[in-house]
C-alpha cells in the first residue's frame, strides 16, 4: 500500500529515529530526566492522590470487538489450603488472572504497531516472534515511568462536559487546554493526560458506546504539537486514543503509527481522568507528579497500569 504524501511528510517531520542512538528502544521516555522528575515532585503541594485506573474484572472496557483483548478472568487456585501438612497453623489462598494486557488502563509499548516492515528506530517488525514476543521495543524496556504530568482538559477548555463522538482534537484545542491550566509551560519530558470526557460513558456502564462507538480523540496534526514540545508520553480517557472513525479512509489509526513507530512516544488508553479533572477545576492546579510505571512483562507489547497522580 502506498501511504498518502501528507502522512509521509508528517512522519518524516516528527521522526525521532537515531536521536538517542541506533540501539534506543524507549524513544521519548529518554526526555524524562532528573529535571522532569524534580518538576513533578515540586508540583506536589497537598498530598492528594488520584488513581487513574479503571476496574480489572469482567466489567473492564472490552466487549469482544478486538480479538484477544479479553477482560480479566480471575480464578482461585487455593482457598485456605493447609501448607505442607500443617494442621491449622498456616493456610494459604492463591489466585491467577488471564487477561489481555491492553484490556483496561494500559500503556502501549513502541512495538505495538509497525508499518513498512519497521518498528520504532528502524528495528524490523520480524523481531516480534511467537516464541519470544517483542524482542525489540517491548514494554519491559520501560523500567520506570514517573514525571511531571499536565492535565489537558480539552472538554472543559471548550466548555463541554464531554466532547461529542467523532470529535477530532486539534493543536488549537490543546493550546486552549494549556491556557486553562494557567501558568503551566509544557517542558521536555512532561507527560500529557488528554481528557475528552468520554470516560463518563464507561462509568455510566455504557461499555458498548464507550468501546464500540465513535470516539473523540487526537488528530494527526497534534503529532507535531507533541514533537515540538518534546512531550515524554501521552495518555487519554478513550479506547482508541485518536479520533475514531479516523480522519482518512486510506489510513488506519495513523496517530498510533506516528507516535509509536515514528516518534517513539509511549501511548496510554483508558485513563480515568474524571475525579482528577474535577479537582483540577476546583483548585486551578493542573500539574502534578505522575507515577505510572508499567509491569515488566518480558516480550509484551503493552501493560496494564495503575497510574497515580499526586497533587
Amino acid at each position: 500500500m502506498t501511504l498518502p504524501a501528507e502522512f509521509v511528510e508528517l512522519a518524516a517531520r516528527v521522526s525521532n529515529w537515531g536521536r538517542w542512538g541506533d540501539d534506543d528502544e524507549i524513544g521519548t521516555l529518554n526526555l524524562i530526566d532528573g529535571d522532569a522528575v524534580r518538576r513533578g515532585a515540586a508540583a506536589v503541594r497537598t498530598g492528594k492522590r488520584f488513581s487513574l485506573a479503571v476496574r480489572l474484572d469482567q466489567h473492564s472496557p472490552q466487549i469482544g470487538s478486538i480479538p484477544g483483548r479479553i477482560n480479566p478472568l480471575h480464578s482461585m487456585v487455593a482457598i485456605n489450603t493447609q501448607y505442607q501438612g500443617t494442621e491449622d497453623g498456616f493456610c494459604t489462598s492463591d489466585d491467577i488472572v488471564t487477561m489481555g494486557l491492553q484490556a483496561a488502563t494500559h500503556w502501549d509499548a513502541l512495538s505495538h504497531v509497525s508499518y513498512g516492515g519497521k518498528l520504532y528506530n528502524g528495528f524490523p517488525a520480524s523481531s516480534i516472534t511467537s516464541e519470544a514476543g517483542a524482542t525489540r521495543c517491548g514494554i519491559a524496556r520501560i523500567t520506570t515511568l514517573a514525571s511531571r504530568a499536565v492535565l489537558l482538559d480539552v472538554a472543559r477548555a471548550l466548555g463541554r462536559e464531554r466532547l461529542e463522538t467523532g470529535y477530532g482534537i486539534t493543536p488549537d484545542d490543546l493550546d486552549a487546554a494549556v491556557a486553562l491550566a494557567g501558568d503551566v509551560n509544557v517542558e521536555p519530558g512532561d507527560v500529557m493526560l488528554v481528557r475528552t470526557g468520554n470516560m463518563q460513558l464507561y462509568k455510566a456502564r455504557d461499555r458498548q458506546t464507550y468501546t464500540g462507538g465513535h470516539q473523540p480523540g487526537l488528530t494527526m496534526a497534534t503529532a507535531a504539537w507533541f514533537r515540538e514540545r518534546d512531550v515524554g508520553a501521552v495518555a487519554t480517557d478513550t479506547v482508541a486514543f485518536e479520533v475514531y472513525p479516523g480522519e482518512r479512509d486510506d489510513l488506519v489509526f495513523p496517530l498510533h503509527l506516528l507516535h509509536l513507530r515514528d516518534m517513539g512516544m509511549t501511548q496510554g488508553q483508558n485513563f480515568d481522568l474524571e475525579a482528577l479533572a474535577a479537582d483540577c477545576a476546583a483548585d486551578g492546579v493542573y500539574q502534578f507528579l505522575l507515577e505510572a510505571s508499567p509491569l515488566p512483562f518480558t516480550g509484551a507489547v503493552g501493560s496494564p497500569v495503575n497510574p497515580v497522580a499526586i497533587k
